[in-house]
């Protein structure tokens, strides 16, 4: 099985909520962490492993990220990790998979599935450190998602006159996935 490595600075989760009724909210992650095995002759076997830094949160209100992070609603401060483990992946498509698997927030876990489309592999250059150490083979996924915030205990609101609430309850999940290949031959 081959084993892949997120490349966390080309790695990223976004996500978005409904605000006042009307409109999105959007924030992401940058550096997100994560490994995989993979192999698209036989994607049954597969798994992956995502961890996401909770600090990293970012909308570019520094006021609403300080509010997110705090214990009304990600609650950094005694969970920062943000995590997803693999169960079963089944391919759905030529290019299409369903990922199962188990999603930690605010340390409550819950199973998740995530939509995948593999974008593709390429063999790129690879520097590091400035210095050229390639090529390296790279592969790219979108793995989407939704969630209910309240099935991990984000349950903060203000409710609004008639009848409305500031934040909704469903967050909609995107995490840009650009993994290197482990050069080491599989076994």
């Amino acid at each position: 099985m081959t084993k892949w490595t997120f490349e966390p600075g080309h790695t990223a989760a976004a996500f978005r909520a409904r605000h006042m009724m009307v409109t999105w909210v959007r924030g992401h992650f940058k550096n997100v962490k994560g490994s995989m095995e993979f192999d698209i002759s036989d994607p049954s076997r597969s798994s992956v492993k995502v961890q996401i830094d909770g600090n990293q949160l970012w909308t570019g209100e520094p006021d609403r990220d300080a509010h997110l992070k705090s214990s009304d609603f990600l609650d950094i401060a005694n969970h920062p990790q943000i995590r997803f483990q693999s169960s079963s992946v089944e391919q759905v498509g030529a290019s299409y998979y369903k990922v199962t698997g188990e999603l930690t927030i605010r340390g409550i876990t819950r199973p998740a599935i995530l939509d995948v489309h593999y974008l593709g592999e390429w063999q790129t250059p690879y520097w590091e450190d400035g210095v050229d150490k390639g090529p390296i083979t790279r592969a790219g996924f979108v793995a989407t998602t939704t969630i209910n915030r309240h099935d991990f205990g984000v349950n903060w609101n203000s409710p609004l006159e008639r009848g409305g609430i500031a934040v909704g309850k469903e967050i909609h999940i995107e995490i840009d996935v650009e993994a290197l290949k482990d050069p080491t031959p599989a076994r």
